[in-house]
């Protein structure tokens, strides 16, 4: 229904609001003289038991178990494409420059989903949408009028590689995402939004404790204040973000254009991420141009909660009543 969607965009916007933390405490503690490589790893060490925590105020780990048990494959790779290798290049170009030049280059997310469904799905979603990816496309034409106002119309080699790591982090992101929602969908187990970012943050756990020890035999333990930055990533955007956005996403996941729009209320990440490192860590306020940017990313938001509206308007319950 109407409604459903929308709640689901206001959900996902909710959820860039904790998800912005990410970039502001990262900044924070590659700004400070800390490692990047401890505030990702940590982030996630420090996610498990957070989440362990709440299980057992929402349904407890119900049918994890067995189907951790029944599809370790498939859970340990998604897990690792969605977790590792989205929170790993995003992290290491925090030291690129402020947040909101990292939170605006994930941005292209908005177009990652949309763009990747033909190769996801077999059904009625495996296809472009016109709308959508044109929507998409005028938030990311956003981002770029923000990314060339930061660096006054030139990009250096070494922002454009940290440029293409948090893009490489933008896709992976979703698709590690969409693949898990779409094998619980396909099996028929049915799993709550703190259960599904429970079960695939378990899966990545193997891969993070090797990073740990490697890490640690290389650059030493992490300092008192990489852990409780670490710590503060993981309450707001490993847990209370991660599952925001989880449920949002499984409210409308036979809604393609609703999908979408959920996926691209990460774009007000950047507004936010603006705002907060500008107050909190000194950084500079966007010019003209990025503020142009800005101004055509909360256009697109507004449109994609629109579209979202319109085509969920005639669709039953039967499609809508996934979420947690």
């Amino acid at each position: 229904m109407r409604s459903n969607a929308l709640t689901a965009v206001a959900i996902a916007l909710l959820s860039a609001l904790f998800f912005t933390l990410t970039y502001v405490l990262n900044r924070a503690v590659v700004s400070g003289g800390g490692h990047w490589q401890w505030a990702v790893i940590l982030r996630y060490i420090v996610t498990l038991p957070l989440l362990a925590a709440v299980l057992p105020f929402q349904g407890g780990l119900g049918n994890l178990p067995h189907e951790l048990r029944s599809h370790a494959r498939t859970w340990l790779g998604w897990s690792t494409v969605g977790f590792v290798f989205f929170g790993v290049p995003l992290t290491w170009a925090a030291s690129s420059g402020p947040s909101w030049l990292v939170a605006g280059s994930f941005q292209v997310t908005v177009l990652a989903g949309p763009l990747m469904a033909p190769f996801i799905y077999r059904d009625e979603r495996a296809r472009w949408h016109g709308g959508a990816l044109a929507i998409g496309a005028l938030i990311v034409i956003g981002v770029m009028l923000l990314q060339f106002g930061h660096a006054h119309g030139a990009l250096d080699a070494s922002a454009w590689l940290a440029v293409g790591a948090v893009v490489f982090a933008a896709f992976a992101y979703p698709l590690g995402n969409r693949k898990i929602l779409l094998h619980l969908e396909r099996s028929g187990t049915k799993l709550g939004a703190v259960q599904r970012v429970f079960g695939m943050t378990l899966a990545s756990w193997p891969l993070w404790l090797v990073l740990f020890v490697l890490t640690g035999m290389t650059i030493g333990p992490p300092t008192l204040r990489e852990v409780l930055l670490a710590s503060g990533v993981a309450l707001s955007s490993g847990v209370i973000a991660t599952v925001l956005f989880f449920h949002a996403t499984e409210r409308v996941g036979r809604q393609p254009t609703a999908l979408a729009a959920v996926e691209a209320m990460q774009a007000a990440e950047l507004l936010f991420a603006t705002a907060i490192g500008a107050v909190f860590l000194g950084e500079a306020i966007p010019g003209a141009l990025a503020a142009t940017g800005a101004i055509a990313i909360i256009v697109g938001i507004g449109l994609f909660a629109w579209v979202s509206g319109k085509e969920a308007a005639p669709v039953d319950d039967r499609d809508t009543g996934r979420g947690a």
